[in-house]
């Protein structure tokens, strides 16, 4: 498989920062969650340490495919037999997705900035945490995280049914099956 896209397929270097920002998702959706929900203090404390580094490295992912597109490599034309209206909900997912993760990094960062908490996280200062939801950014990452849901689904849920209803083979271009 090639570093780079070819007219059809992503390359090597796309599929493994699509997949890893994919996973580190999954761990921050659920390590921020848990986060809200908990009571403990120290068990908070240690998630909220998992979700602040994951989210620096999803930001830099993130960062990193768009630089390596612009600079390196082309995304594969859109798929075969989309319409019009299909291949712009296609972009304005793609491109949601990038914008709301790099909004919810920098609220993230400047939740814990404005709040103090960036002191116990490192480890600098005792608990208690303090209260996130009097810090504005944390308003915004909290809608902006129930927007990367959706748009989650819907970048999920399209390419689930190019799979399975059209049999287009639409993963493979992701690197899932030939």
């Amino acid at each position: 498989m090639s570093l780079t896209s070819s007219p059809t397929r992503y390359g090597a270097v796309a599929i493994a920062i699509h997949w890893l920002t994919a996973v580190a998702i999954l761990g921050m959706l659920a390590s921020g969650l848990t986060a809200a929900n908990t009571a403990d203090q120290a068990i908070k404390l240690t998630l909220l340490r998992g979700h602040a580094i994951m989210g620096v490295v999803i930001g830099v992912l993130t960062l990193l495919r768009i630089v390596w597109f612009l600079a390196f490599d082309r995304r594969p034309a859109d798929a075969a037999g989309l319409s019009r209206g299909q291949s712009l909900a296609s972009h304005i997912v793609h491109y949601g997705l990038y914008a709301v993760i790099l909004v919810m990094v920098a609220s993230g960062v400047a939740t814990l900035i404005l709040s103090g908490g960036g002191a116990q996280l490192a480890g600098a200062a005792p608990l208690p945490l303090p209260d996130f939801t009097l810090t504005p950014p944390f308003t915004v990452h909290g809608l902006l995280a129930r927007g990367l849901l959706v748009l989650l689904a819907g970048h999920i849920g399209a390419a689930l049914w190019h799979q399975f209803v059209r049999r287009d083979r639409l993963l493979a271009r992701m690197g899932l099956g030939s």
